[in-house]
């Protein structure tokens, strides 16, 4: 039985975990605190990358001749290399060895940083953006996977999820600080070249202290099911970025969403068929790892779009300046810390089925409250930062628990997988936020957009957000419980 306390239904058998020859620590070793270091140093480094450049985009487009609709495509290149190629590279790492995947891709990093600041055209910067997502697609599910055999399951592997959880959602928050600090006060490149020691130190010490995890029998790489869901994520992650900026019934995101269902029902049928599938069927019909998912999905599409509606509160609404508004958000990042931290002791003390559920209603009363806001500094403040504190503290308790039942009472072999479909959810529910957000803004704001229209359709947004972490609440009290109940983790 897992550490989640939840009792997953699978056609196929399940494959015990092999008995341990001696008991696994109960404290972090040496060793343990300068793996996890490495790791948690990576994984911030990639969570920044995903939010520094969003205040820097008019400066870039200015400094290299983008034509302002095509600034997105900064953020797009990223993504789509990002959140399509996660799947693929979880399975990569499961062939070579995730320890050589890990340093390899942050390599690639840093090589690919060093490119984005010494660009001179966009072609240049994109195609540094691409590889510095196809370096996130493969580093993210590798570092988590290395992380979730390095450390047994129980205490140890709950408290560096909950640090890793929170290192990393603070890192999509301090991206947005550190990019507009480096903007203002140095350049744009800055926000490139930023990453490029952080790379070179981790690609120097990874070697002497992480060991290599691969199954100890190397499975076939599954090309027809890579290449049908690598498309499939492509095509989604393509279709909610347009959609964001041209309408959800635009003919190239209606196309895009045609695409991505097609090939993912094409990749369904060729899982049945091969010998050994990328996803194996019956790990999806465990209610962990498939509702664990959706989980994760929903907790990173509320908290990331809400950092998106509250940037045009403060800037459109309250006059902040990009600078000002993004320090503004240092006060989720300290939530999200203190909920990382206070994470594993929830779930040790209770279960994960009641830190998912407790922290998602703690997410959804304290962004309620935002409803309240008004068009003033002084109590607007008061309200949003203690709620973004609260809030964040919340979300990371659900992102935590999430990590912890996506990846439990799984073999080692399989962790490869488990981390890439939990990297893949919390990438797609990154990009999915923004423009499901943004579309409600839209559909809600009056034609003539002053401060007060737009405050209106944020406030209708935000509700819309409440309600989306009202779901989260529910889905693991109508999935996840077994028929005695969440057993404590």
């Amino acid at each position: 039985m897992s550490t989640t306390g939840f009792r997953g239904r699978t056609a196929a058998p399940q494959i015990p975990a092999p008995a341990s020859p001696a008991a696994p620590p109960d404290r972090l070793t040496r060793r343990l605190k300068l793996v996890l270091a490495v790791l948690l140093t990576a994984q911030f480094t990639l969570a920044v990358d995903f939010s520094i450049l969003n205040v820097a985009l008019p400066d870039i487009g200015e400094g290299l001749g983008f034509a302002l609709p095509d600034l997105q495509w900064i953020a797009t290149a990223f993504a789509l290399a990002a959140a399509g190629f996660t799947l693929f590279f979880g399975r990569i790492g499961d062939l070579v060895g995730r320890k050589r995947v890990f340093v390899g891709s942050v390599a690639l990093l840093g090589l690919a940083s060093l490119a984005g600041g010494l660009a001179t055209s966009p072609a240049v910067l994109l195609a540094a953006r691409v590889a510095q997502g196809l370096a996130t697609a493969a580093a993210t599910p590798a570092g988590l996977a290395l992380l979730t055999t390095a450390f047994p399951e129980g205490p140890l592997r709950r408290k560096a999820l909950g640090v890793n959880g929170a290192l990393m959602s603070a890192g999509f928050t301090a991206g947005a600080i550190l990019g507009g600090v480096l903007t203002d006060l140095l350049s744009w490149r800055w926000a490139f070249f930023v990453n490029v020691p952080v790379a070179l130190a981790v690609v120097a010490i990874a070697p002497a202290v992480i060991s290599e995890s691969r199954p100890a029998v190397r499975p076939r790489l599954d090309l027809p099911g890579a290449l049908t869901v690598t498309g499939a994520l492509l095509s989604l992650v393509y279709a909610l970025t347009y959609a964001g900026s041209h309408g959800w019934t635009a003919a190239p995101a209606l196309v895009g969403f045609a695409a991505a269902a097609a090939l993912l029902a094409a990749f369904g049928l060729v899982e049945r068929r091969v010998a050994e599938p990328l996803v194996p069927l019956g790990v999806l019909r465990l209610r962990s790892v498939a509702w664990g998912n959706v989980i994760g999905l929903l907790a990173f599409v509320t908290e990331t779009s809400l950092v998106y509606l509250l940037t045009l509160y403060l800037q459109k609404t309250l006059g902040f300046s990009p600078l000002a508004a993004g320090a503004s958000f240092g006060v989720l990042g300290l939530g999200t810390v203190a909920g990382g931290l206070l994470a594993p002791r929830v779930i040790a003390a209770t279960s994960t089925l009641t830190a998912l559920t407790a922290g998602a209603l703690v997410q959804a009363a304290f962004t309620a409250s935002l409803l309240f806001l008004g068009g003033t500094t002084g109590p607007a403040l008061a309200l949003l930062l203690p709620a973004t504190f609260f809030g964040g503290v919340g979300n990371m308790l659900v992102i935590v628990a999430f990590m912890i039942t996506a990846t439990s009472g799984l073999p080692d072999s399989a962790q490869g997988l488990a981390t890439g479909l939990a990297s893949m959810s919390q990438q797609v529910g990154i990009t999915l936020g923004t423009p499901l957000m943004s579309t409600v803004v839209t559909a809600t704001t009056p034609a003539l957009a002053t401060p007060a229209a737009l405050h209106h359709g944020v406030t209708a947004a935000i509700a819309a957000n409440t309600a989306l972490v009202l779901v989260t609440a529910a889905v693991p009290l109508l999935f996840l419980r077994s028929r005695r109940g969440a057993k404590r983790a």
